[in-house]
């Protein structure tokens, strides 16, 4: 990888101007200290030292993504320690000051370890309590802390001859604060201010290759809190005395207000953010009980103005100027990366052996056994729910199964965690992908290249050494990525998320590659280049294990195939002894028979009834390839149509679509008449289109009775009759009509969803996915309940996995593939159409 000549010159020109401008203004400060009067001397060491408690708050706010309401605590225990060793303990400044900080870190690193467990308000109530803590320790420990008097007399260091008192102090804060901002920049720059950001941008992610989000974090925390035990240990001298008074909840508001003031993450953000906060209160000392609504208002007018803070809005107006004058910095050019060699080594066997998993009283996975060898591409696939994603998340560390083991190598691998899983050679993608946002393309391939391994604290040699930087950007251009180097991940097109993903996961020099969905989303083309590269990576003799439901993918790429069924194996063999596979197909297409559904005498409408449902030219997608691709679909008055398809076809996105929870690129969808494609969700349902979306979403805390009532919100009248019919129909839920419908079985919880749907009077029934993670027997009664709803004239469109099932009770049926219509016709016809098993085998 290279950059252009005129590039390089230019970033080192800023650079250095940025430097120059650094140290003049450090060296002005030192001279202000030398030459100003007392009052003035003192006003700049307290901005001095707000500049080194923002820099640490910095890290953990800007960087790891933690915000601490407690900062005055380790404040209050620097400002102590140097308090009590200097007057009781008879030690001098300079063995005292650095004591106070490395006690504050000690004690910061201690807090995280419990504090960082918990996430947003809890962190928040967590560090303010400490802050508590430490102010009424200080009052209760009398005897060493002198309670509310303080502790008086405490004598400045000096500095020679020339400098004493609180000049002295007010030059080693200057020095200290443009340290800790060097200090800063190496680490926002180097390895660990990378991985950092990687944490705070996804946790799960970090993990997958390599990374402890929890040492990550305490590392921030116990840094950012050395920093405030620095600036406490200098306030001491600085005062001449403290007291509890002196570190006060409102302290620690005023810490965090000055870093999202001057800019959370921004290099100039503090140091911005303590003039502010440090020189404000002297120019309005006449109106010092205002003071806080002063910030309040500055910060709600900088949040509304300038998101980043104020260094954010000077950084955007030295571009704009830049770009007016004609000199905004060119991108950089990349170069062609050198030929990508994988290593040359013996991979190992990834070897799963008994797994199970238990959530609660739910058996996922059942004794699940089988290998994926090195240089292969095995394939788990099976029907919603059959525990493939939870294969996946135990094998890369994610659960811990309850029983069963998996071994890679020989060696056990459960229980270790998901960073030591990835350490040890699996890696991982994601169904929805994962990417470090904040950070760029190659900055999240680079950043998996040492397994978590980052060296030292300020260094560079992990994440940012040429040589890192060359090898992430071969395994780019051989993953197929062509975009900028230097872009943002954030804000990737789809199927170039997929590639950077793959790249970093590579990254890591992986024994086992595991990806989640790959396809989902990708267009024909772009599926064909990723059939290309996941043939390319098991011919590097890499194992790679795939979990896909576009079963025409898996057929063409797999050496070898696992079926799961209801979290148990079903079946195992190359792709053709699983297309031919009788089990697996009734897996997939589900069997009516076994159900014992006796369905109403079939009324088949006639070319003449009216049609209530009409789709015409539905294209629509989530900002990528679209789902849907000119999709036609007509639903007849009194009618029952099934929707049916592999996963991933689009089925619930047509669902979502039509329910106004997703709106369509292009085409038309009316109801009797009426367009629907511009309407919000709740007209569509006050209209008579109601869904039933998958996975049931009852109000869990609710009773039965609230969810049933609520159902009847846009049509309150007659609701406690409609209520008494709903009982009547779904006998069970009158059993737990009190009960909160969280406790419900799936079963249960799926009738309530029914009913109250059909409280909102619908003149079109939505149900998708109504079978999905219910036992048989459940099922059975679940769809005798819909075939009584048909037989009463209800006009239904169904999605269910249950293709079997799902044709013996509708009358007319579409298959959906790749988000297209592949066929349609009545149950009979689509059930004997050999397109209904290529959707979801990929069988020809």
């Amino acid at each position: 990888m290279s950059l252009h000549p005129n590039v390089i010159t230019g970033r080192n020109d800023r650079g250095l101007s940025r430097l120059v401008f650094t140290l003049l203004c450090v060296m002005g400060a030192l001279l202000l200290a030398c030459t100003l009067n007392g009052y003035y001397v003192f006003v700049l060491a307290n901005v001095a030292l707000l500049a080194i408690v923002g820099i640490g708050l910095n890290v953990l706010m800007g960087m790891s993504g933690q915000v601490s309401f407690g900062h005055v605590g380790f404040y209050a225990l620097g400002a102590y320690v140097v308090a009590v060793l200097t007057t009781k303990a008879g030690w001098s400044f300079w063995a005292a000051w650095p004591m106070a900080a490395l006690l504050s870190s000690a004690i910061g690193a201690l807090l995280a370890l419990p504090a960082l467990r918990a996430k947003g308000p809890y962190l928040a109530m967590i560090t303010i309590a400490f802050g508590f803590i430490v102010e009424h320790s200080m009052v209760e420990m009398r005897g060493l802390t002198g309670g509310q008097n303080g502790i008086m007399g405490i004598v400045a260091p000096a500095l020679g001859a020339a400098l004493r008192g609180e000049r002295a102090v007010a030059v080693l804060a200057v020095i200290t604060a443009a340290l800790a901002l060097g200090a800063y920049l190496l680490l926002a720059r180097g390895s660990w201010g990378a991985a950092l950001r990687a944490v705070r941008d996804s946790e799960t992610a970090a993990e997958s290759i390599g990374l402890n989000p929890l040492v990550i974090k305490t590392v921030a925390f116990a840094v950012s809190a050395l920093l405030a035990g620095l600036a406490g240990g200098l306030y001491a001298p600085l005062s001449g005395f403290v007291t509890p008074s002196s570190f006060g909840f409102i302290q620690s508001i005023l810490f965090v207000l000055l870093v999202m003031i001057g800019g959370s993450g921004t290099l100039a953000g503090p140091i911005v953010g303590a003039i502010v906060v440090g020189v404000l209160p002297e120019l309005l000392s006449s109106l010092e009980e205002y003071r806080l609504l002063f910030f309040g208002l500055l910060l709600l007018l900088v949040l509304w103005a300038a998101p980043e803070g104020m260094a954010g809005l000077l950084r955007q107006l030295s571009a704009a100027v830049m770009r007016r004058l004609g000199r905004a910095a060119s991108l950089p050019e990349d170069g062609p990366a050198p030929a990508l060699e994988m290593s040359a080594r013996s991979r190992g066997v990834l070897r799963a052996e008994q797994l199970s998993m238990v959530f609660g009283g739910v058996r996922a996975v059942s004794d699940l056994s089988f290998e994926v060898q090195p240089g292969q591409v095995t394939s788990l696939i099976g029907p919603n729910g059959a525990g493939k994603s939870t294969a996946l998340n135990m094998l890369s560390g994610f659960y811990t199964p309850s029983a069963g083991r998996f071994l890679l190598h020989d060696a056990s691998l459960q229980g270790q965690g998901a960073c030591k899983v990835a350490r040890e050679g699996v890696a991982r993608s994601y169904q929805t992908s994962q990417l470090f946002g904040s950070l760029s393309v190659l900055d999240n391939v680079a950043l998996a290249l040492p397994r978590g391994r980052l060296g030292a604290l300020l260094g560079r040699q992990a994440v940012c050494a040429p040589a890192a930087r060359e090898r992430a950007a071969s395994l780019l251009r051989w993953c197929g990525y062509q975009g900028a180097l230097s872009l943002k991940a954030g804000g990737l097109a789809h199927v170039d998320r997929r590639l950077v993903e793959i790249a970093r996961a590579l990254a890591t020099d992986p024994e086992v590659l595991l990806l989640d969905e790959p396809a989902a989303g990708l267009s024909r083309e772009d599926k064909a280049l990723l059939a290309a590269l996941l043939r390319r990576i098991a011919a590097a003799g890499i194992g790679v294990l795939l979990v896909e439901h576009d079963m025409a993918l898996v057929m063409e790429i797999s050496d070898h195939i696992v079926v799961l069924d209801a979290g148990q194996l079903l079946a195992r063999g190359t792709p053709a002894e699983i297309q031919g596979n009788a089990a697996v197909r009734r897996a997939y297409l589900g069997e009516a028979d076994a159900l014992q559904i006796a369905p109403v005498a079939l009324r088949r409408m006639s070319a003449e009834s009216p049609e209530l449902l009409g789709v015409g030219g539905l294209t629509t997608g989530y900002g990528a390839e679209p789902v849907l691709h000119a999709v036609d679909l007509q639903v007849r008055e009194g009618e029952m149509v099934a929707l049916l398809g592999a996963n991933g076809a689009g089925k619930s996105t047509l669902m979502r679509s039509l329910s106004g929870l997703h709106k369509p690129l292009q085409g038309g969808i009316h109801l009797g008449g009426v367009e629907l494609s511009g309407l919000p969700a709740e007209q569509i349902v006050r209209l008579g289109l109601v869904l039933v979306p998958e996975g049931r979403q009852v109000f869990p805390e609710l009773s039965v009775l609230d969810n049933i009532r609520l159902g009847a919100f846009l049509h309150p009248e007659g609701r406690e009759q409609r209520v008494e019919e709903m009982l009547t129909r779904f006998p069970r839920l009158r059993e737990r009509l009190h009960q909160r419908a969280g406790l419900l079985s799936g079963g249960e919880q799926q009738m309530l969803a029914i009913a109250r749907a059909l409280m909102s009077r619908p003149r079109v029934l939505l149900l998708d996915e109504p079978s999905l993670g219910l036992a048989p027997k459940v099922i059975a009664e679940l769809f005798a309940a819909l075939d009584r709803l048909r037989g009463e004239n209800m006009t239904l469109l169904l999605v269910d996995q249950m293709a079997a099932l799902a044709l013996a009770l509708a009358d007319r049926a579409y298959v959906l593939e790749n988000g297209q219509v592949v066929a349609r016709g009545t149950a009979a016809e689509i059930a004997a159409d050999p397109a209904l098993a290529k959707a979801y085998l990929g069988a020809h």
